[in-house]
């Protein structure tokens, strides 16, 4: 199992991880509790919870690979919803 944690600095934090969790559950299975989201995919899960200064997100996937992949599968659609503060800064390390 690969694993990465990054830290985004936003006020935002608990609107975008809203809709990043209500966008994708249209197709997958996603939880979404106070301040706190979670999103699994077919090969990698992303655990999401928001603070008044950032949205951390951790993801574990099945390789490297996939987890490359979706560092930047997550990070896209989250700067497109927040549009008005993108590109976000990810900083992406070994969790």
């Amino acid at each position: 199992m690969s694993k990465a944690i990054a830290t985004v600095p936003t006020e935002s934090g608990w609107k975008y991880l809203q809709q990043l969790c209500k966008h994708w559950a249209h197709k997958l299975d996603v939880e979404l509790g106070e301040q706190k989201g979670v999103v699994k995919f077919q090969e990698a899960t992303a655990f999401m919870t928001s603070s008044e200064t950032a949205l951390v997100v951790e993801l574990e996937a099945m390789s490297d690979e996939v987890l490359e992949r979706m560092k930047g599968v997550v990070s896209s659609h989250l700067d497109r919803f927040a549009f008005r503060e993108a590109p976000l800064p990810f900083d992406w390390k070994p969790a």
